[in-house]
């Protein structure tokens, strides 16, 4: 499956966000879009998914503009965590979970043995299983994440799109969730596309690195050849040293140390009698 930017301007209100892109995301690869805060990293991947509609150009899937194809068949083949989910008050788990096999449902065919096969197998990968009868209202925002993870999973796509997946996630459910996204795409050929904050946690688990700036793409590429002190200076505006990550030798960025300065108290007014 292929999945591709031609042209791409998105906004809101009429300012354009992301401007003239064009991008092609590598198939069954796992590709990482990174970037400052406000570059517009979320927007892109609204409009990848056809959240947004576009102010020019087209996002094309499998060289179908995805304007074209019915809502039931893009669900089928795209799959979205947004970065700030909200459900109904209330709502289980479960219940959750199971909104992910909607799009393979119908008044023909509807929910069926494969169905909870795929829920059951969501809530574990994802270590939810225990919560499945749990309020999302009763759950911490890191147990909330891990849950709307498993129902991305659940909806069973070639193509993943993940904003943010690691949000609200402690150190070791991150790495769980990471881990768990590679071996997707490592042993069932899943694309994974997802936008990280962290740019050594991009760069140790992404084929691909997409790094934009100010609504267009500054570099992209695998991330021994994309990212390097003069990248993370420009699209971070942070100066750093690349080293070699010492597990997985990929590049890592070790901000440098930076000039104290004096942080005097603010100077006391006279009393005024």
């Amino acid at each position: 499956m292929s999945l591709r930017a031609h042209d791409l301007t998105l906004g809101y209100g009429g300012t354009p966000v992301v401007a003239d892109l064009s991008l092609e995301l590598p198939p069954g690869s796992v590709t990482a879009i990174v970037g400052a805060n406000a570059c517009g990293k979320s927007t892109l991947l609204r409009g990848l998914i056809r959240l947004l509609a576009p102010s020019s150009g087209a996002v094309l899937l499998d060289g179908t503009e995805l304007a074209r194809l019915g809502t039931r068949e893009v669900a089928r083949r795209l799959g979205l965590l947004p970065q700030s989910p909200s459900a109904p008050e209330g709502l289980t788990v479960e219940d959750l979970v199971a909104r992910g096999r909607y799009p393979h449902q119908s008044w023909l065919q509807q929910f069926s043995r494969d169905d909870q096969h795929h829920i059951d197998w969501a809530l574990e990968v994802t270590d939810t299983a225990g919560l499945r009868r749990r309020s999302l209202d009763a759950l911490s925002g890191g147990q909330r994440q891990r849950a709307w993870i498993a129902m991305a999973l659940a909806q069973d796509t070639e193509t993943l799109l993940l904003d943010e997946p690691t949000t609200f996630l402690d150190m070791a459910h991150q790495v769980e969730v990471l881990d768990l996204l590679s071996d997707l795409n490592r042993e069932q050929g899943r694309t994974i596309v997802m936008v990280l904050h962290d740019l050594n946690q991009a760069c140790r688990y992404a084929d691909h690195i997409v790094a934009m700036h100010r609504g267009r793409i500054h570099a992209q590429g695998p991330p021994s050849e994309v990212v390097d002190a003069e990248m993370v200076r420009t699209v971070f505006g942070l100066d750093v040293r690349i080293v070699p990550d010492p597990e997985e030798h990929t590049p890592m960025c070790v901000p440098a140390k930076r000039r104290r300065r004096r942080v005097d108290a603010p100077e006391q007014q006279p009393t005024v009698t």
